[in-house]
C-alpha cells in the first residue's frame, strides 16, 4: 500500500511538473502579444494627434494664402498698387494644394482611429502610408514653388527686371511667408505620419 501511494504521488508531481513547464512559454507568449499591441496602439494615438496637428497647419496655410490681399494707400483714376494670391500661378497652386492637403488629412481621420481599435490590422495602415506619400508630394512640390516666389518678393532679381515688392506690400508678404511655414510644418508632420506607419508595418512583421 505505501509503495503504491509513493508511485501515485510520484506520478502527480510529474505531471504537476509538466503541466508547469508547458504553461510557461504559453504565458510568457501571451505577455509578448500584449505589450506588442500595447506599444501598436501607442504609436496609433500618436498618428492620430499628428494628424489633428498637420490639420490645423495645412488649413491655415490655405487660409492664410487665400486671404492675402494688400492695396496701397495711393492710387490713381487708371492704377492702383494691388498684390493678391490670385495675381501669380504659384500661389494658387499652394492654395488649391493645400487645401486637398488639408481635405485629405480630415478623411483620413477615421482610418488612423481604426488603427487605434484594431492595433494588429496592417491594412489601415499600408492605405495611409500610400496616401501619406502621396499628399507629401503634393504638399512638397505647394511649399517650394511659393517659397521661390516669397524669396523673390523679398529679394527680387535683377537679371530678369524682378523687383523687391516687400518694402510697399509688408503686409502681404508677412501673409504669404506665414503660409509657406505653415506648409512646411505640414510637410514635416508627414515625415514623422510616415517613419510611423512604416515602423508599425515592420512590428506587424
Amino acid at each position: 500500500m505505501k509503495s503504491g501511494g509513493g508511485g501515485e504521488s510520484t506520478t502527480i508531481d510529474i505531471e504537476a511538473r509538466s503541466a508547469s513547464k508547458g504553461k510557461g512559454p504559453v504565458m510568457a507568449v501571451h505577455h509578448v502579444k500584449k505589450e506588442k499591441g500595447g506599444m501598436e496602439r501607442g504609436m496609433a494615438i500618436i498618428d492620430l494627434v499628428l494628424r489633428i496637428g498637420a490639420i490645423v497647419a495645412a488649413l491655415a496655410a490655405a487660409a492664410t494664402m487665400g486671404t492675402s490681399d494688400q492695396n496701397l494707400p495711393f492710387f490713381t483714376q487708371f492704377f492702383q498698387f494691388e498684390a493678391s494670391y490670385d495675381d501669380m500661378p504659384s500661389f494658387q497652386f499652394f492654395l488649391i494644394a493645400m487645401s486637398l492637403v488639408a481635405g485629405y488629412l480630415v478623411l483620413s481621420l477615421p482610418f488612423s482611429v481604426v488603427c487605434i481599435v484594431r492595433p494588429h490590422a496592417s491594412g489601415p495602415r499600408l492605405l495611409l502610408l500610400i496616401l501619406d506619400l502621396v499628399a507629401l508630394t503634393l504638399a512638397t512640390s505647394a511649399a517650394g514653388a511659393a517659397t521661390s516666389i516669397v524669396y523673390l518678393a523679398h529679394n527680387g532679381n535683377s537679371s530678369s527686371n524682378w523687383l523687391a515688392i516687400c518694402n510697399q506690400f509688408g503686409d502681404f508678404c508677412r501673409n504669404v511667408s506665414g503660409a509657406v511655414v505653415a506648409s512646411f510644418v505640414t510637410v514635416v508632420t508627414f515625415m514623422f505620419l510616415i517613419l510611423l506607419s512604416a515602423l508599425a508595418l515592420r512590428k506587424h512583421h
